[in-house]
């Protein structure tokens, strides 16, 4: 049986290796080994908001972590702390992430990849966290990793890769205000959302942390076999949840 084909979007930034110093389109290498190392073929997708035509030979997209969404998106005006914003980045993520939704392919969505999840569910964010739970301890200082628990709702995607509890690295100053049409199945003990997810789609979660850093198989296996399986698997009336605590 082949593999099944997973998209990773991708993103523009400067890069150096070898004699090159350019600009490039780059993804860290701890998401292609998530997939692959778990069954799937990683593929690379650069920005482009012309189309979305290349979801048609993919079986599943991953969203990943970054900058910080325009809050314009949104309805809001940039916080003193917000990035500046990436418009292609923006653009070509949210095209892809609609479509993947209306083929119901299978998406998982890292940190950044949780937000667009819930603006695409009609939701806002968060733009500086610290203003919100008075602490930084989701991101302690740049490039410094937080830890803390979070608690997942019973019966839900991501309890069944995780349980009840984990305790998850962090690494961000934006969260999920309002989840708009998702479910939120994962906080941390302050309040922040920390997982989400759309139980009426074949595999929907996003997390607000790295498992990519942390190495969670368990996670990447379940989204892995989540793309293998064919879009009409689960009979009319049953449970979707319940062949998840299978994966992984």
């Amino acid at each position: 049986m082949s593999r099944p084909v997973i998209g990773i979007a991708a993103y523009r930034d400067r890069a150096r290796w070898n004699i090159w110093d350019t600009d490039a389109t780059v993804v860290q290498q701890s998401y292609v080994r998530g997939i692959a190392d778990n069954g799937g073929r990683p593929v690379v997708l650069p920005p482009d908001d012309l189309d979305a035509d290349v979801l048609h030979r993919l079986d599943g997209l991953l969203l990943t972590g970054g900058a910080d969404i325009d809050p314009a998106h949104y309805g809001q005006e940039p916080h003193p702390a917000s990035d500046t914003p990436r418009p292609d980045r923006d653009h070509g993520e949210l095209l892809l992430l609609r479509t993947a939704l209306d083929l119901d392919l299978p998406v998982l969505g890292v940190c950044r990849g949780l937000q667009l999840l819930a603006l695409v569910h009609g939701g806002t964010l968060h733009q500086h966290l610290p203003d919100v739970v008075g602490h930084t301890g989701h991101c302690p200082r740049e490039g410094e990793f937080g830890r803390h628990e979070v608690r997942f709702t019973e019966r839900s995607r991501a309890a069944a890769v995780y349980g009840p509890r984990a305790v998850t690295n962090s690494h961000h100053h934006q969260a999920v205000a309002d989840p708009g049409l998702l479910t939120v199945t994962g906080r941390s003990d302050d309040g922040v959302v920390e997982a989400a997810e759309d139980p009426a789609k074949r595999f929907v979660l996003g997390v607000q942390w790295h498992p990519e850093v942390s190495g969670d198989d368990e996670l990447f296996a379940a989204f892995v076999a989540a793309c293998a399986r064919p879009a009409a698997v689960t009979a009319p009336g049953a449970d979707p949840l319940r062949t998840v605590g299978t994966l992984g």
